[in-house]
């Protein structure tokens, strides 16, 4: 990661770190470094999203550049496009954060921009030269992101379900887009969390809060809910009981029907360092191999990129269905798996089988120094730690990419260890790292 580049773009509170300044210095280096024709640029219904996305626009267009500006779409809709365009394509949203977050996402030809060209734009932010051309480019609204967008679903063969589905929006980028193919393919569904006013983005709903999803399920005796997050990248789905399904368990049942019908590249998967241990033993029980990432979905892509796999994506519900669409879409996993289950005959539950998933437990450490990581106090006890599980385990201790705080996630299968194990960690974490 640099000094403004995480894990999934530049992300911070909007006004404070995130302000219009560095948003036209970003545009600015684009045109620097890419040097591109023209960008187009979405965003999500943050109240902060047009100040920066037409700071941005500015600085971009201070450079002899072209954008187009789509207004509120998704995350996976603005890489689409930049795809099919080969162009840079701009999100303004920070995801699952809460509103007065924001960030800016850059994709390069439609993919996450790797690290090399990272640094060299921050170099320009920070260093410089700031000259702008005496003709500036244009700026356009335009409708042809969602244009494409749904012109891509017309060749999926998606048919009507008999399901009685929920769908919950946060309040996000896909509430306008998700209706429209909903409505299309599944009209008897019910879109809920869909009236963003600029503060209420993921407030109680969404993927970040499955209760509401799952209540409304269970009260409606409906048989399946999606919640998607607020640039609609992830989806989650709970179960008739109201019960959760989360990535790996939708990556495990997409790749078994792939892997059915001979569709399933090399029969494997990739996963992150975050996902189930029960879930990687079912996969195994399927002769279905795997490999296991950092945490991010460039990460996940980049493995899938380099040795050919179809199929990949996180516990928290970022899917890449490669055979179909490159980048992670929450809408086309909801409306791929309802796809499958229509093909199956098959309920939800029957598809998935009998994984058994292990406790899991992720703790979040506030108010420490992210360096403590590197404290030989801290290594030695993790190896102990790791010990003591031996083996099916999960332990991942890292700082967060997108917040200033320290994670540590645990799975084992035994819960009276895992907490205490999971509570050994933390309890050093603090006392080493206080500030």
């Amino acid at each position: 990661m640099g000094k403004y580049f995480g894990t999934d773009g530049i992300r911070g509170v909007a006004f404070e770190k995130l302000t219009a300044e560095l948003a036209f210095k970003v545009g600015l280096s684009i045109g620097k470094v890419v040097k591109p024709k023209q960008i187009v640029i979405g965003t999500d219904t943050r109240q902060s999203n047009n100040m920066l996305a037409y700071s941005l626009a500015s600085g971009a267009m201070s450079q002899g550049i072209d954008v187009l500006f789509a207004g509120v779409v998704s995350t996976p809709m603005i890489a689409y496009y930049s795809e099919i365009h080969q162009i840079i394509g701009v999100m303004i949203t920070a995801s699952h954060n809460p509103y007065y977050d924001n960030g800016i996402k850059i994709f390069d030809k439609g993919f996450k921009t790797v690290d090399e060209l990272e640094l060299k734009l921050e170099h320009i932010i920070d260093f410089g030269p700031f000259d702008v051309l005496e003709k500036w480019g244009s700026l356009n609204i335009t409708q042809d992101v969602e244009k494409l967008y749904m012109a891509f679903y017309e060749k999926l063969g998606l048919k009507p379900s008999k399901l009685s589905i929920i769908y919950d929006s946060a309040h996000g980028a896909n509430y306008l887009i998700a209706k429209k193919l909903f409505d299309m393919y599944h009209p008897n569904a019910l879109q809920i969390n869909n009236q963003p006013d600029g503060l209420n983005i993921n407030v109680d709903c969404g993927s970040t809060h499955m209760e509401m999803i799952s209540e409304m399920v269970k009260s409606r005796k409906a048989d399946i809910g999606f919640a998607f997050d607020g640039d609609a990248d992830r989806c989650l789905v709970v179960n008739r009981k109201g019960e959760l399904v989360d990535g790996d368990q939708m990556i495990y049942l997409f790749a078994t029907h792939l892997k059915s019908k001979g569709e399933l590249p090399k029969n494997h998967v990739v996963l992150t360092k975050m996902s189930n241990p029960g879930m990687l033993k079912k996969l195994k029980d399927n002769d279905i191999s795997y490999s296991l990432t950092n945490v991010g979905d460039k990460y996940v892509f980049k493995e899938m990129n380099d040795h050919g796999y179809g199929l990949g994506g996180e516990a928290s519900g970022h899917i890449i269905l490669n055979h179909i669409m490159h980048s992670g879409d929450g809408l086309l996993s909801a409306l791929y798996l309802l796809k499958i289950i229509e093909e199956s005959g098959k309920s939800l539950e029957e598809l998935l089988g009998d994984i058994q998933l292990y406790p899991l437990k992720m703790i979040n450490i506030k108010n420490v120094d992210k360096g403590v990581l590197k404290r030989d106090s801290v290594n030695a006890l993790l190896e102990d730690v790791k010990k003591v599980l031996n083996d099916d385990y999960l332990l991942l201790v890292r700082p967060s990419g997108t917040e200033p705080l320290i994670r540590v996630t645990m799975s084992y299968q035994d819960e009276v260890v895992l907490n205490r194990e999971i509570n050994r960690i933390v309890e050093l974490i603090k006392k080493e790292g206080s500030v």
